[in-house]
């Protein structure tokens, strides 16, 4: 995995190609430092942004993030519609599935639960800017 620093210069495509699972599967359990850094830098911008071309709502990705910091990761993954959308609901069973992989208990939990609530604000953001900008 590379652990190169988050890159604000880095554009919405070059982000969406990103391995958001492999950046899971390595920033959950991290201590502090490069990995969880990408993560929760282009890691959770990454995955805004696809989540946001499938037309998730922010408010969806909110409550998956509240049901994760309540039952945790499995019990996440084996929602039978984690998201609305069922691309959306697919890719994101993927990534809980990689946290669920790790063993990390609680600590896992609680970071998966705040870095989807991180990936909803960047969802709104997106969205709040390009209807600000006209381009909703």
């Amino acid at each position: 995995m590379n652990d190169a620093p988050y890159s604000p210069d880095r554009t919405d495509d070059e982000l969406a190609r990103l391995d958001i699972t492999v950046l899971l599967r390595y920033g959950l359990t991290a201590e502090p430092g490069s990995r969880r850094t990408a993560l929760f830098g282009d890691g959770a911008v990454g995955a805004a942004v696809i989540l946001d071309r499938l037309g998730t709502e922010p408010r969806s990705v909110a409550f998956l993030a509240d049901t994760v910091r309540a039952g945790g990761l499995a019990f996440a993954a084996e929602l039978p519609e984690p998201l609305p959308r069922r691309e959306a609901a697919d890719l994101v069973r993927e990534w809980l599935t990689a946290g669920t992989e790790l063993k990390g208990g609680l600590a896992a939990d609680d970071n998966a639960a705040t870095w989807l609530r991180a990936v909803a604000t960047i969802i709104e953001l997106k969205q709040r800017n390009r209807a600000r900008d006209g381009n909703a």
